[in-house]
């Protein structure tokens, strides 16, 4: 993360846009505003940024469709605006690889604190070790994949880098911090969010199937990250 964040607002709405970008610049950001997909394309991937605040609803492109681009293209931390009443588009942008979403219409202080929050859990370099199988001093191995703590990287048995979420990093260390106990929801979401993040359940459950497709033989039976039925997850 630069110094000074950067954060990109993407709406199609002027005043919405201009409103969240004029609060965040008051608030200490570098803001960069964008009206549909094309300029937001442009602005992520010619200049470095740290958050971009992106709405579900938008004509032309959509925000999942963009957010998935995102996804694929960097590790850029993203938080959704989406009406309140589209759980649908929260879970699927979960899915895709969202950080955070906030409900329209929007309360310009839990926007900030949701953009502090995620600031702080992708910018973060712990120098905590986890009790799992270390290959260097901040390198913990997850079956045959690689995390390391310190770049906030994983890496399969090649060597390559595998593409992951600040959010699904934050997930992993949290495992890595507590390997051989059995971790309900709540302490997934404690440990792995500021307390006063309030998702709804399902969203952990999406992740960690998530992160199965990227670091388990087979993830339709897991041996790395289990399940622990009725009770939660463990990393073994």
């Amino acid at each position: 993360m630069t110094a000074n964040p950067h954060i990109v607002v993407c709406d199609d709405e002027p005043d919405l846009r201009d409103t969240v970008a004029e609060y965040l610049e008051r608030n200490g950001y570098a803001v960069t505003t964008a009206d549909a997909g094309p300029a937001l394309r442009e602005i992520v991937d010619t200049q470095p940024v740290d958050v971009v605040i992106l709405d579900i609803r938008m004509p032309g492109e959509d925000g999942l469709s963009l957010a998935r681009y995102m996804r694929e293209h960097s590790k850029v931390a993203i938080i959704m605006l989406t009406g309140s009443a589209e759980i649908i588009d929260r879970v699927v942008g979960l899915e895709i690889g969202a950080d955070d979403y906030i409900a329209k219409p929007v309360d310009l202080r839990e926007l900030l604190a949701r953009v502090k929050a995620v600031l702080r859990r992708t910018s973060g370099h712990d120098q905590v070790i986890g009790q799992g199988d270390h290959l260097g001093p901040h390198v913990v191995r997850f079956g045959n994949c690689r995390l390391d703590l310190e770049t906030h990287k994983l890496f399969d048995p090649e060597g390559a880098d595998i593409a992951i979420t600040p959010m699904e990093f934050r997930l992993l260390k949290v495992f890595a911090d507590n390997r051989g106990k059995t971790l309900n929801r709540d302490q997934l979401l404690e440990l792995a969010h500021d307390r006063g993040w309030d998702p709804f359940d399902r969203s952990i459950d999406i992740r960690i199937s998530r992160l199965r497709k990227k670091i388990e033989n087979d993830p339709s039976k897991p041996e790395v990250i289990k399940t622990i039925r009725g009770v939660g997850y463990l990393y073994s």
